[in-house]
């Protein structure tokens, strides 16, 4: 079976970080091991509180980990502080994490930070350079790269940006691109772009409205990362990704009074429909 890691802090109602990227893994049949940067008190309403864990408490998950298990590809979630940064981009140099998929979540989608401006310093000089690929979306991007992006000429200077700082691929997800609010043609999808340093593709796919949308980016960010532990592409798994977040949303529980979980096992509930 095919292994991969997830770096990130523990979302207590289940819907984003570990718990998400995990019920991700085992929704595309990878198994998942995991390395814990921070233990959140969060509901679907947002975060009450976060407490980061040592960085080398971090460190040693990770050679607990890599030294049994092993890993095809690898992710990073909530990072919290620079020292975890830090500790993840040397860990990533020491046991050659493979494929390294950098989710770089700076703020919950309620608002409540969750890197430090020291951590976005190091993760800009230390670990975007070890990244297969790095997976913003566009408040995050314009964070990294310095660009208020208020059209696509803006969006590609932010991948420049974002390339120039070392990883290999750049996807900044489009679900948030201002030009396109009141847009008729583009209302009814996303659009996700992909720069490798020499070519921009983009990637359209359904637009799902709603409010049941916590861990989206996560949900992405690590179906992307199974991909890449199956042995798929980058560019096979980007628009992979994308149909399973749509089709997770579109079966959302509906759960909370506030921002709640997508379904990350609706393929297995689609099965079993298509059965009866």
């Amino acid at each position: 079976m095919r292994i991969a890691l997830t770096i990130a802090g523990s979302d207590s109602g289940a819907g984003a970080g570990i718990q998400a990227d995990l019920k991700t893994f085992a929704a595309h049949g990878v198994y998942g091991v995991s390395a814990i940067t921070a233990v959140t008190a969060q509901n679907t309403t947002g975060v009450l509180r976060a407490e980061p864990m040592q960085a080398d408490l971090v460190t040693a998950q990770l050679e607990a980990v890599m030294s049994d298990f092993g890993a095809q590809a690898a992710k990073t979630g909530m990072l919290a502080n620079a020292a975890i940064v830090e500790a993840v981009a040397a860990a990533a140099q020491d046991l050659e994490l493979p494929y390294l998929v950098v989710d770089p979540v700076i703020v919950s989608s309620s608002g409540e930070p969750l890197l430090d401006d020291e951590g976005v310093l190091a993760l800009k000089k230390e670990l975007l350079r070890k990244a297969h690929a790095v997976t913003p979306n566009i408040p995050e991007a314009e964070v990294l790269s310095g660009v208020s992006i208020r059209s696509e000429q803006d969006l590609r200077e932010a991948a420049r940006r974002l390339f120039a700082l070392g990883p290999v691929h750049v996807v900044i997800t489009g679900g948030h691109t201002p030009w396109d609010q009141g847009s008729p043609e583009m209302s009814d999808r996303i659009m996700d772009l992909v720069y490798d340093g020499d070519v921009f593709t983009e990637y359209a796919a359904e637009r799902i409205t709603g409010r049941h949308t916590h861990g989206t980016g996560c949900a992405f960010s690590a179906a992307i990362t199974a991909h890449l532990a199956l042995g798929r592409s980058l560019h096979e798994a980007v628009p992979l990704a994308q149909a399973y977040v749509a089709g997770a949303i579109r079966h959302a529980p509906r759960l909370g009074a506030g921002s709640g979980p997508i379904h990350h096992f609706w393929r297995l509930d689609s099965d079993k429909a298509g059965r009866l």
